[in-house]
């Protein structure tokens, strides 16, 4: 087949066996693809050998030559200047890199993507229905949006001239046919009718620098290919590329590239060395293609594993990390408390697993419980007649514990004002029991590590004189009976004014008789959802460290140094269930848990929600307390950001808003944060979401040389969140343990593996929809030696 010429000469599309094709310099920009066998390509700069699903893009003005064999397979689609230059007018100062061997890690599927273009673009050609040169037309100019968005660099004089200037073209094309020969200005000056005063004005205002440098750098990329590609000496290479002598060469090379010809060949001796091609001085060899077999790999590439995404809404940032020598100190993230109401949960087995896995991949310090002594984990008592009695009112409560024991977790109470101020006396009286039992079983040295926090809320009718006797009561009950007992209080404070109401302000007075402090900072009672503008929600963004800082200098107001626990938290969640569950917010959730390291000793979560909902029924949706499972025992987002919280090892190296690097025995973990803030009721628009959507190139500066193993896990929507799969298996008939089974199995972070020669500095791209989170964990590759 001919191929397709557009009548407009807007592009050529051709499918070729190619063989050799002699040099040319090529005009608009082109993209070779090998579907089958192998093709090498030589431009004016190196050889490149492509195999099958190879994409190669040569840029405009740029010299090349092909060498194939009699069995490859190639499709090539040349984009004219013309056409380019209508819609995107930088295009003269703009070159493109896009070599598939050589793309920068997250730019494989951009690759995909303009492969699956070119197949869908040769399918659509060879069917020719109504409307298929549309289709082409539009195929054409998604693969120029990837190019321009993801593989567009400054470009360099050549690519800059203007290929509607015939003479200055011809000029060119020449000079680069024959550096190897001498060329003078008064020579070229003679061949283009011109004067050599009219020609040096003419070409220096057209290419920014003289003729004679234009002409040396020609000379001198293809003194640079050839010393990397070649075996011939400096002085061999010196004399093919038309340099008059070795010190011109030499000269120029060091003005260019700061060292020597032969310092240069020296450091990038690890390259592979390939012979140089000859030049053929034959007429173009290539031998179009009349057999419709190619079809059936181009519906493979067509068929392939969709993996990419539309990116017409992305915003695109460049990130730029410098490692510093001196580390910034080691991330020290805050005990975890998990919440399961009251003790007695501790007796199911689910809860058990749950809380066993927590501590294996979260860690876990605590298990927080309420109603210790007036719920129902105290069985009543029970009359009989026995000798030695059978049944203990305890039982539960030492099954419990015993598990606690056993894995080596502590208790963290928390004691409602209401709950004692009903019966004071019965209440201590049965606190003060258990306790004594509690000592006879498990020893004092266990119970020291409880905590008891005494809690009452922000707005409350109880005079303060009648809360600070109570506390008072409960601090010397523990403390006599276990002196090394945490008792602490809960701080009602109010972010807006800075302190607490005045119900509250004897824990100022009680600071000799406080171990710790808790508090609690919800970003939803910041926020009235009846808004809908962007402005509300940016209040957010700092809110839970903000309340913490604001805590601490509360605290130092009033000489008050303890320790602080965060005993219930939240990130933007929304009020109903409409929005609940709807907006993805894994980044949100690790990054003030990142902001909070080093600052609080403590941090809760709620187990599951289930638990949470049954203790919070009385409230409105809006709970307090973020939960790490589901109903079903399926991991929530909060989840997997402290997976990955847990992960981060190492001192830091780097730190920025949305960012996190860390130097470990190993190499290097780095994780990224796409944190929006915004309504959550707009989570139901994908058109709004996509616009939150970001794609990062990253440059990182400073990293140790080597080889590495990069392991990369992706966190979003699509990648770990449940409520993607629930609804791509949701039925108005239910469903059944299978189908939850296999949401819970399928609801994980993907993992990517690539291997990366990093040489000081790496780039690398990273595509990240609306509050994801990417983690890298960058590991020194160890050479194997017999």
């Amino acid at each position: 087949m001919n191929g397709l010429k557009d009548q407009g000469l807007d592009f050529f599309l051709e499918l070729n066996r190619i063989e050799y094709v002699a040099p040319k310099v090529n005009r608009g920009i082109q993209i070779v693809f090998v579907i089958n066998d192998v093709l090498t390509v030589e431009t004016n700069r190196r050889f490149y050998s492509l195999g099958e699903n190879d994409l190669l893009l040569l840029n405009r003005n740029q010299l090349y030559q092909f060498h194939g064999t009699k069995d490859n397979c190639v499709l090539l689609l040349t984009i004219t200047d013309s056409f380019i230059d209508r819609f995107y007018p930088e295009y003269h100062i703009r070159r493109f890199k896009c070599f598939s061997q050589e793309v920068e890690m997250g730019r494989e599927l951009k690759v995909d993507n303009i492969r699956k273009l070119l197949a869908e673009m040769m399918i659509t050609y060879l069917r020719r229905e109504e409307s298929y040169k549309l289709e082409i037309q539009g195929n054409i100019c998604q693969i120029l949006i990837i190019l321009i968005r993801n593989f567009s660099f400054e470009g360099t004089a050549f690519e800059k001239i203007d290929t509607d200037d015939q003479r200055l073209t011809q000029i060119i094309d020449y000079m680069e046919r024959n550096y190897e020969q001498l060329i003078t200005l008064e020579e070229m000056a003679q061949k283009t009718f011109l004067s050599t005063a009219y020609l040096s004005r003419y070409f220096k205002q057209k290419m920014g620098m003289g003729f004679s440098r234009f002409l040396m750098n020609i000379r001198l990329k293809h003194g640079v290919k050839d010393l990397l590609y070649s075996a011939d000496s400096i002085s061999q290479i010196a004399m093919k590329n038309g340099f008059p002598n070795i010190k011109s060469f030499t000269n120029l090379f060091k003005e260019v590239y700061g060292v020597t010809p032969h310092e240069y060949r020296e450091t990038h001796s690890a390259e592979q060395q390939m012979d140089s091609v000859n030049r053929y001085n034959l007429n173009d060899s290539e031998t179009l293609m009349k057999s419709l077999d190619v079809l059936t790999k181009l519906g493979m590439i067509l068929t392939a594993d969709d993996k990419m995404y539309v990116n017409t809404e992305t915003r695109y940032e460049e990130l730029s990390i410098e490692l510093t020598r001196e580390k910034q100190g080691l991330i020290d993230l805050p005990e975890n408390i998990l919440m399961i109401s009251e003790l007695k949960e501790l007796l199911k087995e689910d809860v058990r697993s749950q809380v066993l896995m927590v501590k294996d991949e979260l860690g876990l310090g605590f298990i927080g419980i309420r109603h210790l002594v007036s719920g129902t984990t105290i069985l009543p008592s029970v009359e009989t007649d026995e000798r030695v009695a059978t049944t203990s009112s305890y039982f539960n409560i030492n099954g419990a514990l015993n598990f606690m024991e056993k894995h080596n977790l502590s208790l963290f109470v928390r004691v409602d004002y209401q709950e004692i101020s009903k019966d004071q006396k019965q209440y201590f009286s049965k606190l003060a029991k258990l306790l004594h039992h509690c000592l006879q079983v498990y020893g004092e040295r266990y119970l020291s590590k409880w905590h008891f926090m005494f809690y009452e809320p922000y707005f409350t009718a109880v005079e303060s004189n009648s809360l600070q006797q109570v506390y008072l009561k409960l601090y010397r009950l523990l403390k006599q009976h276990v002196p090394g007992i945490q008792v602490g209080v809960f701080l009602p404070f109010s972010f807006y004014d800075e302190k607490i109401p005045k119900e509250h302000i004897w824990q100022v007075k009680e600071g000799d008789h406080i171990d710790f402090i808790g508090y609690h900072a919800n970003q939803n009672e910041v926020i009235d959802f009846t808004e809908m503008g962007d402005d509300r929600f940016s209040l957010a963004k700092e809110y839970i460290a903000d309340t913490t800082n604001k805590v601490k200098g509360f605290l130092k107001q009033h000489q008050i140094d303890k320790p602080l626990f965060l005993v219930s938290w939240n990130t933007l969640s929304g009020n109903t269930r409409y929005t609940n569950g709807t907006f993805f917010r894994g980044a949100l959730v690790l990054k003030n848990a990142l902001d909070l390291a080093n600052k609080i000793e403590s941090l809760a979560f709620w187990i599951n929600t289930e638990l949470h909902e049954e203790d919070k029924q009385n409230l409105r949706i809006r709970l307090e307390g973020l939960e790490l499972f589901h109903y079903f025992k399926g991991k929530r987002p909060a989840y997997y950001a402290m997976l990955f919280a847990n992960k981060l090892k190492g001192e830091v190296v780097a730190k920025g808003h949305d960012y996190l690097m860390t130097q470990t025995n190993r190499g290097y973990q780095l994780v990224l944060m796409n944190c929006n803030y915004v309504n959550p009721y707009y989570s139901i628009e994908e058109a709004f979401l996509q616009k939150l959507n970001k794609d990062i190139r990253v440059k990182i500066s400073g990293i140790q040389r080597g080889e590495y193993q990069v392991r990369k896990y992706i966190f979003d929507k699509d990648n770990g969140a449940l409520y993607t799969n629930w609804w791509k298996l949701s039925s108005k008939y239910g469903m059944d343990a299978e189908i939850i089974d296999y949401i819970t199995r399928s609801s994980h972070p993907s993992l990517e593996l690539f291997d990366e020669s990093i040489d000081d500095e790496w780039v690398f791209y990273s595509y990240m929809t609306t509050n994801a989170i990417h983690f890298f964990d960058i590991r020194k590759a160890i050479e194997f030696s017999d």
